[in-house]
């Protein structure tokens, strides 16, 4: 995929991308494939690659979801990125919060933010269990992103906690995520969250099925949750 058929893509589904924020999409190629020699941020470093699978995979839930109104946007395990930077580029009023569990990332997002000249983004080396019993972050965003940061059950856990009441947890899947819905089932209702929508598509040029989870924030997480770090991986709910 070439920027050009980036931007007209992305124009077929009503975002329009402005000379600015092509260019921070191409100065963001630049660094992640500089730092990548540095340290292992994607296995994707071909342009066309990068484009598809990150670039365009990441704005995807934009397709379905209204990020032109100023909200504020946690991503949990971003690890380059994605999806909020994308998302931030293309939406410049998002509010966003990074966490990721790797300082070495957060260097490269701190110089990404500052290369791309981004306002209203904040980075925290933390993990998303500690993270959300931190005052003021527990149930204090309006959307919570992750993408192919860990199976539902564990995911839930990790970001429903992080959600307002009446917010949305996004969950960025690939085709296995039927199978990780039903498993999820239990831990997204005792989290105080319901399915609001599962959306499916394929990426362009047949690079793979994409599923994205909408879930809805309905009632307060349980104070319990999350539990300790690596407890909600090794005893999902389930």
């Amino acid at each position: 995929m070439k920027a050009t058929q980036f931007q007209s893509m992305l124009e077929e589904r009503g975002i329009s991308l402005s000379s600015r924020a092509l260019a921070q999409f191409e100065r963001y190629y630049e660094l992640l494939v500089e730092w990548n020699e540095k340290m292992n941020l994607t296995a994707i470093t071909d342009k066309p690659g990068v484009y598809v699978k990150h670039f365009f995979d990441s704005v995807s839930p934009a397709f379905y979801y209204n990020f032109s109104a100023p909200i504020s946007l946690c991503d949990v395990g971003a690890g380059a990125g994605f999806p909020s930077i994308p998302l931030k580029i293309c939406f410049p009023q998002l509010r966003i919060s990074i966490v990721d569990s790797l300082q070495k990332r957060i260097r490269f997002l701190e110089h990404l933010a500052a290369e791309l000249e981004l306002a209203d983004v904040a980075l925290y080396h933390d993990r998303a269990e500690t993270f959300a019993r931190q005052k003021g972050m527990r149930e204090s965003f309006d959307v919570v992103t992750a993408r192919a940061v860990a199976r539902m059950p564990v995911l839930a856990e990790l970001c429903l906690p992080l959600v307002k009441t009446g917010g949305t947890f996004i969950a960025m899947k690939a085709a296995s995520a039927p199978e990780e819905l039903k498993e999820g089932e239990k831990a997204i209702s005792v989290l105080g969250g319901e399915v609001a929508a599962v959306e499916t598509f394929m990426l362009p040029f047949e690079e793979g099925e994409r599923t994205i989870i909408f879930v809805r924030k309905t009632k307060k997480t349980p104070a319990r949750y999350p539990r300790k770090p690596g407890i909600p991986s090794k005893q999902p709910i389930q």
